[in-house]
């Protein structure tokens, strides 16, 4: 597996390392030891979320607070997908920007985003089956998010907004200054 830290300190490319032949293909997707090994992170999975959605459909930009943060591997078992992490760490260097990764069943590429960073996703092509571990349970009370289209975080979602599609919750969702205006 091939690991490469991104300008966010703390989220990880991680690019599994693919064997072919006449009968399809192989990959490991996750090794706990591999991963501690490779990014120094050490981390207990303990719950998996799948979700599939059509072109478009805009999830995000989300995370759970306090002590229900939630570290996240998130990949795509098909279609393509611009995956987006927004470091939200009070005291980050990189506070308020953000990355984005393309992932698609194509490069089988996964994204590590660590406790302390929204996350969100917009689907790319016709549908899309997103795959992600969580490293905390999801406890309602706990979530926390901002407006996908927040000018200060500025995320390019590659699609026109026209065409994007979001929840009701996503749409009402608060600005970035709203939520995090004690750390700016």
């Amino acid at each position: 597996m091939k690991v490469t830290e991104t300008k966010l300190k703390g989220c990880f490319i991680l690019e599994p390392i693919k064997y072919g032949d006449s009968r399809g293909y192989f990959f490991e997707s996750f090794n706990d030891k591999t991963f501690r090994s490779l990014t120094g992170t050490e981390t207990n999975f303990v719950q998996d979320n799948q979700s599939f959605s059509s072109k478009g459909v805009l999830r995000g930009l989300h995370a759970q607070s306090g002590e229900n943060a939630q570290a996240k591997l998130v990949r795509v078992l098909s279609g393509t997908v611009l995956d987006v992490a927004v470091d939200v760490r009070p005291n980050s260097p990189t506070f308020g920007e953000y990355i984005a990764v393309e992932l698609s069943e194509e490069n089988n590429l996964q994204l590590f985003i660590p406790r302390g960073f929204l996350h969100g996703f917009v689907v790319l092509s016709d549908t899309a089956t997103f795959f992600y571990k969580c490293d905390n349970f999801y406890n309602k009370e706990s979530e926390c998010g901002i407006h996908p289209f927040d000018s200060t975080v500025g995320v390019d979602w590659q699609l026109p907004e026209e065409e994007l599609i979001l929840s009701d919750k996503d749409k009402e969702a608060p600005s970035f200054k709203e939520v995090f205006s004690a750390n700016i």
